[in-house]
């Protein structure tokens, strides 16, 4: 009988989860922003900038020459790349309005605050990878068709190859960085709009009414506890809702009524230790964890 061989598993993707650790010490998980959401971004972007060209060659442009207009064209769409993203940038937010929609922004790796020269490097970098091949074909297209010289066919071809190299450069680093990044010691992280999250203890006087834990019971635990005990209910899973519950219970010495679900007594017994342990802090007593007396 032949050998079986073994069947490797596929290969699993790549986390784009990445560990940010700020000069304060401060441990930031990060997520890398996807492929679709920078390309959307530079072309939200771009359709920006180009609609605000626009307007400005037809209010204008209508007094000028034949040729001026596409001279001021190319000075005011050079000048407006070079702005607009560095500007945008350099916001609190540090997000052009394209990055905004896609909810994602720019980031130093090292976890430092991001620095203009930063911004500045990894945005006139922009200019040799898209910019520069994209005027170079545009340029080439006459030449191609034969309207003026030769050479056109091999100059489009060039300015293709050398914005692939560059476009494409993201999708074989791990960290999804582009020529810009690289030189800028940035990437471009997901920036998702922060979601307040209800309080636990805004029933508190419901939960009072119906569980009336003794001070002792409530003693038991201290700041600790009390967060790991939110972070339970937030996530609350039924068999380790179960477990935790039925560990206070014991330590507490408390009887599990009949109509009493587990969740329903941690989120009492939270906002009776909560509440116990914000009255003892006004009289300058903060209780670490259970072992703190």
């Amino acid at each position: 009988m032949a050998e079986a061989k073994a069947i490797k598993p596929p290969k699993a993707p790549a986390s784009s989860r990445r560990v940010l650790v700020t000069p304060e010490g401060v441990d930031l998980g990060v997520e890398l922003a996807s492929h679709g959401a920078r390309a959307g971004a530079f072309l939200i972007d771009l359709s920006i900038m180009l609609a605000i060209l626009i307007g400005l060659l037809m209010v204008f442009g209508g007094g000028m020459g034949e040729e001026a207009p596409s001279i001021v064209f190319m000075l005011c769409a050079f000048l407006l790349r070079v702005a607009w993203f560095s500007l945008w940038e350099m916001t609190r937010k540090a997000a052009t309005p394209g990055k905004r929609m896609m909810r994602i922004r720019v980031a130093m790796r090292s976890g430092a605050r991001l620095t203009p020269d930063a911004i500045l490097a990894r945005n006139m970098m922009r200019e040799l990878e898209v910019f520069l091949p994209i005027s170079v074909i545009f340029s080439s297209i006459p030449a191609a068709l034969g309207l003026t010289g030769v050479g056109g066919g091999v100059a489009i071809f060039a300015a293709l190859i050398w914005s692939l190299i560059f476009v494409l450069m993201p999708l074989f680093n791990r960290d999804h960085l582009r020529a810009g990044d690289l030189i800028g010691g940035t990437w471009v992280v997901e920036a998702p709009r922060p979601k307040l999250e209800p309080d636990l203890a805004a029933n508190a006087a419901e939960h009072g009414a119906r569980w009336a834990f003794t001070e002792a019971q409530v003693d038991a635990y201290g700041v600790m506890e009390l967060q790991v005990l939110e972070d339970v209910i937030r996530k609350f899973d039924t068999r380790v809702g179960a477990d935790v519950a039925r560990r206070i219970r014991e330590k507490i010495g408390w009887t599990q009524g009949a109509d009493e679900t587990d969740l329903q007594f941690l989120q009492a017994y939270y906002a009776a230790l909560r509440r116990r342990l914000e009255q003892r802090l006004l009289f300058g007593h903060r209780r670490k964890d259970k072992h703190d007396r």
